[in-house]
């Protein structure tokens, strides 16, 4: 448990740095400052491997699965690499509820970084109980990779249909149960009105932005648990590539129309993690195959979206 609590702390730490003294005063975030903390995100992520390789090395966290230094870290990686890529659609989403309810840019990373914390609490319960369930009923992997092989094929053929926040679900429920305005004060949640007290825009996009995360979750959670049922390896890959969203949101928003071809990069990804889960009590693929696999899916997703 010392290592989990240690994370767990040094999670908390870099939130209250990044709200508390790097953006401790609203700003628009231009496209250089989020190159920098991708930057710096996805250079801490990597490098975690290292400490995971160390961890499973000297036996300072429980080895569940029984794994080598090098399986871990491997798995670590990859598990990384599927979560950042099947966050792309989430960052498109977002790009959308914003727009929507007009939240200016300087406000935008007050909402995702109380978003940051509602996904680090969904998901943890998610792999939690993910975890349990393949642990306790081996069948479940068989449910999980159909699941994941269902999504891709309905991502490979489905259109696309523009997403409006405010014709959703949440948004007409939230309505019913809560005052709701158009107007902002600063980077209020809730402002007062008439003796009121009414949800602001900000806080209408948060929700939403919360709720769409748990959807997205339902793919990327089984996908993860694919590679590994370790929680610690499960856990610690799904934060960080979340804590790495934000800025990879502002990097990406306004160019992100550009990787329509990393939409098959995806389906690819999910395929294959859909086909090694029911595959798993019957054949093993070698750590680097899944790495490679998944590498390489991004980086021609990537190449062919900039020469189209």
């Amino acid at each position: 448990m010392t290592v989990w609590i240690l994370f767990l702390l040094g999670i908390l730490v870099f939130l209250a740095l990044d709200l508390g003294v790097f953006n401790k005063n609203p700003h628009v975030i231009s496209v250089k400052e989020a190159s920098i903390w991708t930057s710096v995100w996805v250079t801490l992520s990597i490098l975690f491997s290292g400490v995971v390789y160390w961890l499973y090395g000297s036996g300072k966290i429980d080895n569940v699965d029984a794994l080598t230094p090098m399986d871990a870290s491997l798995k670590y990686i990859t598990g990384y690499l599927i979560e950042l890529s099947l966050s792309i659609d989430n960052i498109f989403v977002i790009a959308v509820i914003f727009g929507s309810f007009q939240i200016p840019q300087k406000y935008q990373h007050r909402v995702l970084f109380w978003g940051i914390l509602g996904a680090i609490v969904f998901r943890a319960l998610m792999i939690f109980f993910g975890v349990a369930l393949i642990k306790k009923f081996g069948f479940m992997t068989y449910i999980f990779g159909a699941f994941l092989i269902f999504t891709a094929i309905k991502m490979l053929v489905s259109k696309q249909e523009a997403f409006n926040p405010k014709k959703s679900f949440i948004y007409r429920n939230l309505r019913k149960v809560m005052p709701i305005t158009t107007h902002m004060q600063g980077q209020k949640f809730f402002i007062k009105i008439r003796h009121i007290t009414a949800a602001t825009p900000l806080f209408i996009a948060l929700v939403i932005i919360e709720f769409t995360d748990i959807l997205f979750a339902l793919d990327s959670v089984p996908a993860i648990l694919a590679i590994t049922s370790d929680p610690f390896l499960v856990f610690s890959s799904n934060i960080f590539a979340i804590l790495g969203l934000r800025s990879m949101y502002f990097f990406l928003s306004n160019m992100i129309s550009r990787f329509y071809y990393l939409k098959y990069s995806l389906v690819a990804i999910l395929s294959f993690v859909g086909i090694k889960m029911i595959l798993a009590h019957h054949y093993t693929f070698p750590e680097w195959v899944s790495l490679c696999f998944i590498g390489i899916a991004l980086f021609v997703g990537v190449i062919v979206s900039k020469k189209s």
